[in-house]
């Protein structure tokens, strides 16, 4: 027996994988930094340079606002970090903001944060990706007309990636993320050393500032705007805690360091950026970004180092997508698990990823990026707001933990879905720690919503409550058909002593017999229906019938309207009508199939749209008898 050759899907995202392979897939911590905080890292790419389009608006002089605006927003990322590093250990099998939220604030805030989150997964790929193409654009402007189409294709390609697995999508995604740290770190330590110096200088040629029309003044308004955009350098710190099953035992202590060198990193490049950024002088401009003029202005020039600081930070971008690609799939199949997705979600594919979810985020971001023109400036408007919902709502739960954690009595237990409620001490601390935090995300949300709002975040504020009732919604049909689907209280099923059968018949082949033969093994009732619109076909048809027919009754139904589908379905109608209680009408289709599948496009298919139409009958039962064309001698040799 000749070994079976490997199909296309096996070619491009590898062998199948067993259940028990499972644990061989979990990753590590230096893989898991690379996996998990590409999104959060990349973001000090452009983080600086949004704080410094908004300020333009008051002229280049505001633009030293940006380094304490840099340091307060250092400040909350250390907040939120302490936050999720207890979400970590309290929930150690996945604690990301929609299982806290669910845990300790009820069903609604889970879905909420579940709709923030799913939201800025999506804006996570298509921002990512957009500013990767920008800094492509960057440094080779000929690029720059190309950027949509260019930018779709990275999805497709990084969800191909992740499609093969989280451990070996890691493995091809650690050496450019660790390329990105050693690249921009180098930039940043060098221009430090070269300010101390009195050497660094300032942009040579910086391209035309973003900021059109006349200047505003440096109001409070304006900096907090500043603030809000500042801001997107915090997204994707949640990504670890929702995805500590990734990692290997023990994973709570691993997640948690991981995200520990995550916080320190993102901190120190993007105060050190964002310095650097205001002393050598750039500005904020659609044709050059911030990063390509700094590493210009730091390296003196376009040479080797100027090309690998670029180069690393356009990988680095594109390969942020791939945190929403491990983070998408698990919160979805979380959300699926509890009845509020579809249940497709849930099934893990031949990789032992959840390759639905995977593909729905691909396709999400790709509609998105063509929506926008793959713009970051346009896109980041809808970014922030999910984030910070999502950490205020984890925030909030993990004070309500600790508030319920503090009314135990010493040595209680309170086992709850996805943890164990014990006494600790030092409960009040960390409830005031996390309550501090959900404060001033939350502030940081209500800033962003009134400051972004005309640009573009009206769009998520109308979008979120909308997902949520498709949540509910989704949620409602699987308990009512659940309820429905139940046995209790049903009692003894009624009782099948008689069948009559219907036989659809276009024509007398092979096909057709095969159905008939099966017909008459249910039941001695079977009648065959044939509709006519040909009276000459008609008689064609009966003589055929006589001989191949072996005794079975024809009933040709008259079409002078040259229909197919509704004359048969009437006649069902009438047949249903006179049905027993005990007795079910069961229609055997025969459908003939083709050895090639493209074959399928010649033929009308008629078998198919006739068991879609009766699969909404009540009391009818739909049977498809499939005959495979095998293929022929002479065309077996000339494939």
């Amino acid at each position: 027996m000749s070994a079976r050759r490997p199909s296309w899907r096996t070619w491009l995202i590898g062998r199948p994988l067993t259940t028990a392979d499972a644990e061989h897939e979990t990753i590590g911590k230096a893989v898991g930094l690379a996996v998990f905080s590409s999104d959060n890292l990349s973001s000090t790419a452009y983080a600086t340079e949004e704080i410094l389009l908004i300020l333009a608006a008051a002229g280049a002089t505001a633009f030293a606002w940006a380094q304490p605006i840099s340091i307060a927003i250092a400040a909350l990322i250390v907040i939120v970090a302490v936050s999720y590093h207890q979400t970590i250990r309290a929930y150690p099998n996945a604690g990301g903001a929609y299982i806290v939220a669910r845990e300790n604030l009820g069903e609604l805030p889970a879905q909420f944060a579940g709709a923030a989150l799913l939201t800025d997964y999506v804006l996570t790929v298509a921002v990512s990706v957009s500013a990767g193409v920008a800094q492509i654009a960057s440094a080779a402007p000929v690029v720059f007309p190309y950027r949509v189409p260019l930018a779709v294709v990275v999805v497709l390609a990084i969800m191909i990636v992740n499609l093969r697995g989280t451990r070996e999508s890691g493995v091809v995604f650690a050496v450019p993320t660790y390329l990105f740290l050693v690249t921009i770190g180098i930039a940043v330590l060098v221009g430090l050393a070269r300010y101390a110096t009195g050497t660094l200088g300032t942009v040579v040629d910086p391209p035309p500032i973003a900021h059109e029309g006349p200047l505003h003044a440096l109001t409070l308004f304006l900096l907090l705007h500043a603030f809000s955009s500042g801001t997107t350098a915090l997204t994707g710190m949640e990504a670890i805690a929702n995805g500590v099953t990734a990692f290997r035992e023990p994973r709570a202590r691993n997640a948690g360091v991981t995200l520990v060198w995550m916080v320190v990193l993102v901190g120190g490049l993007f105060v050190g950026l964002t310095f650097l950024a205001v002393h050598a002088g750039t500005i904020p401009g659609e044709t050059e970004t911030v990063i390509s003029q700094l590493a210009r202005t730091v390296f003196d020039g376009r040479g080797l180092a100027y090309l690998a600081a670029v180069g690393s930070t356009t990988l680095i971008l594109f390969l942020a997508a791939n945190t929403a690609f491990n983070g998408f799939p698990r919160l979805g199949a979380l959300q699926a698990a509890d009845g509020f997705l579809p249940r497709q979600l849930t099934y893990r594919g031949s990789r032992l990823v959840y390759s639905r979810g995977i593909i729905v985020l691909a396709v999400a971001a790709s509609l998105l990026i063509v929506a926008f023109q793959a713009r970051v400036t346009a896109l980041i408007p809808l970014y922030c707001i999910g984030v910070f919902l999502s950490f205020t709502l984890s925030q909030a739960g993990m004070t309500r933990r600790w508030w319920k954690i503090g009314h135990l009595a010493r040595g209680q237990e309170v086992v709850e879905r996805a943890s164990v409620l014990r006494a600790e001490r030092g409960w009040v601390l960390k409830m005031l720690l996390n309550g501090l935090g959900a404060a001033c995300t939350a502030l940081v949300v209500v800033v962003f919503a009134v400051t972004k709002f005309a640009s573009g975040a009206w769009i998520v504020v109308l979008l979120m409550p909308l997902l949520v009732l498709w949540f509910f919604a989704i949620h409602r049909h699987y308990r009512d058909l659940s309820a429905r689907l139940s046995l209790d209280d049903y009692g003894a099923p009624p009782r099948v002593h008689r069948q009559r059968i219907l036989v659809p018949v276009s024509s007398i082949h092979r096909g057709t017999l095969a159905a008939l033969r099966y017909a008459r093994s249910l039941s001695d009732d079977v009648t065959a229906v044939h509709v006519s619109h040909d009276p000459e076909g008609v008689a064609r048809l009966r003589q055929e019938w006589e001989r191949w027919g072996d005794g079975v009754r024809l009933v040709v139904l008259e079409s002078p309207y040259r229909l197919l589908l509704e004359p048969l379905l009437d006649y069902v109608e009438q047949v249903a009508v006179l049905r027993q209680r005990d007795e079910v009408l069961t229609i055997v289709v025969p459908q003939f199939v083709p050895y090639r599948s493209w074959h399928n496009l010649l033929h009308a298919q008629t078998a198919v749209f006739l068991r879609m139409a009766l699969l909404f009958r009540p009391g009818i039962v739909i049977t498809s008898v499939p005959y495979q064309i095998r293929q022929s001698a002479t065309e077996e040799g000339s494939v």
